[in-house]
């Protein structure tokens, strides 16, 4: 695919990931975004998505992200089952809030590991490469 002479407009991966998990009924009520939910002490399930970098294809005009997903929730086998729960339908997303993913990668699986601004917190970290698809802004 040619060069596009417009900008091009690259999608919030964080947001439209956020807004597929949202709308999920295997994870009603917990609540998903970019950063903890006000008054979280670590002790609330939740899910928190940080992208962590990535790279831009221009010939394919697909934007490959790579994003972690923390899981929160009150005990450590609650904080697993909010991990599996986001696991089990990341391998759904298509559309998303606009944007197209043609492709979802686990990089990491499953990991508890410590949080330090939460000391009571527990939490599993996975890690995946989204692609999202990349689209000129028209004129």
């Amino acid at each position: 695919m040619p060069v596009s002479p417009e900008p091009l407009v690259f999608p919030d991966v964080e947001q439209a990931v956020a807004e597929f998990l949202r709308a999920r009924p295997e994870l009603s009520g917990v609540p998903v975004g970019s950063s903890v939910p006000p008054g979280f002490d670590g002790t609330q399930r939740a899910v928190v998505l940080t992208r962590l970098g990535g790279v831009y294809l221009d010939d394919d005009r697909l934007d490959h992200a790579e994003v972690r997903l923390d899981s929160y929730g009150p005990d450590k086998t609650a904080a697993h089952a909010v991990a599996l729960a986001v696991r089990g339908v990341l391998p759904l997303l298509g559309v998303s809030g606009g944007t197209v993913f043609p492709d979802t990668t686990e990089l990491q699986g499953p990991c508890f590991v410590l949080d330090r601004r939460h000391s009571d917190a527990n939490r599993y970290v996975m890690r995946y490469r989204f692609v999202a698809q990349v689209v000129s802004r028209p004129a």
